[in-house]
């Protein structure tokens, strides 16, 4: 656990969140061994080759926050005077205003006196921020970049990845549910749907079951009594 109010919101998106960051490795994986570098000033986070410098996954990348050692804090971008210039970061701000959630409207939050702040506990921290982020503007996929001195910072990326169909989806979710934890299943596959812009229809009164739909197909998730993924039915429209 890192912050305690925020992992509920983080966990409700794991499945989309799970899905689009399969995505954007896949994109990067692409290019081979590769670097990433960040414009600030430009405002992009750009993934380059190592091979051929002339290949690259060039990404609009929007600052959330920053999680530090030193300090023991997040430090969220809406709290800098040039952090969020377009304001994506001040929509985590209004919905903890709206819903008294006070680690999103306080600038600087301090981690939880227990917290290890070591390497490994600041990148879990940046993936619920992460998921966060995305769950609260629908934005996705997000990047957790080291900056130097343990520090990470969490980017929104507007990357050229194709939007996630139902049959994208079904594709990658047996690789993907191997290792996402998911509290809450039945959840997180509305969630899911309602992130992708999928029609969900629920299959009886008891949510045993969960048909989603779009252009590409449907697939309906089995659940079973503890309301775990029991499996995954699928019908596919032939893509021209």
């Amino acid at each position: 656990m890192t912050f305690a109010a925020l992992q509920p919101l983080a966990d409700r998106a794991a499945l989309f969140v799970a899905l689009r960051q399969d995505a954007l490795s896949a994109a990067a994986d692409a290019l081979g061994e590769h670097r990433w570098d960040a414009d600030m000033a430009a405002g992009t986070l750009t993934f380059t080759a190592n091979a051929d410098p002339s290949r690259q996954l060039v990404t609009r990348a929007h600052l959330i926050a920053t999680i530090a050692p030193g300090p023991r804090s997040l430090l969220w971008a809406w709290a800098h005077p040039s952090g969020d210039p377009q304001g994506v970061a001040a929509q985590l701000r209004a919905y903890g205003n709206e819903h008294g959630i006070a680690e999103l409207t306080t600038s600087e939050v301090p981690f939880p006196v227990e917290a290890a702040a070591d390497d490994e506990w600041i990148a879990q921290a940046a993936h619920t921020v992460g998921g966060v982020a995305v769950e609260l503007t629908g934005r996705s996929p997000y990047y957790s970049a080291p900056v130097g001195n343990g520090t990470r910072a969490v980017f929104l990326l507007d990357a050229p990845l194709a939007a996630l169909t139902v049959a994208d989806a079904v594709v990658a979710l047996p690789r993907v549910l191997s290792g996402t934890a998911l509290v809450d299943a039945r959840t997180a596959v509305w969630d899911l749907a309602r992130l992708a812009g999928w029609t969900l229809t629920w299959t009886d009164e008891a949510f045993s079951g969960a048909t989603v739909s779009d252009a590409s197909g449907s697939a309906t998730f089995r659940f079973d009594e503890q309301a775990r993924i029991s499996g995954i039915e699928s019908t596919l429209h032939a893509q021209g």
